[in-house]
């Protein structure tokens, strides 16, 4: 299968259910510049991702968009706070739905698009999708914190400490004793 050309920007805005009526697919870029909810989340700025959306009719008369998000963008390392670039890669299976009564009736398995009447913002959804395939936590691979920072050490002290006493001692005394 070729890979489709991104050297266009995806188009912002469409109307999804017209588009699945006539089985449009489009597919281009989308700068990471654009999905402000993003780029909040994230370390650097400077990161493009390749979307592909094929919108269609399923078997169930359903109108659908199926496609993917791919693309890397920057976050911070949780062991040493550099940045680290983390692949996104995202499967998109929506059901497109007027409300919440019909997003119910959806397969498992796809999630809900509540678009309204006329044009939809297609960003948004692209948005959405890279929001929730970031991971919880990013790390390098490699072990980008030394080892030893690692060890922790019990503070030294001038004086021996007393050892704790077993609130537990009497009764293992209790025990030890022979019974009559």
């Amino acid at each position: 299968m070729s890979q489709p050309p991104f050297s266009q920007p995806l188009p912002r805005q469409g109307d999804p259910r017209k588009y699945a009526q006539q089985g449009i697919e489009i597919s281009g870029f989308v700068d990471l510049k654009q999905l402000p909810r993003l780029t909040s989340a994230v370390a650097d700025e400077n990161a493009r991702f390749a979307v592909v959306l094929s919108f269609k009719i399923d078997e169930e008369r359903k109108r659908v968009v199926q496609g993917s998000i791919e693309g890397e963008v920057g976050l911070t390392c949780q062991r040493c706070l550099d940045t680290v670039r983390v692949p996104l890669v995202c499967a998109v299976n929506l059901g497109i739905v007027w409300d919440e009564e019909q997003a119910k009736t959806l397969p498992r398995d796809r999630d809900p698009w509540i678009a309204e009447e006329g044009p939809a913002e297609f960003y948004d959804v692209v948005e959405e999708e890279l929001l929730l395939s970031l991971p919880p936590v990013a790390y390098h691979d490699h072990a980008c914190v030394p080892s030893e920072h690692f060890v922790s050490k019990a503070p030294e002290t001038g004086a021996q400490e007393q050892p704790k006493q077993n609130p537990f001692q009497v009764l293992e005394q209790l025990k030890g004793t022979p019974k009559k």
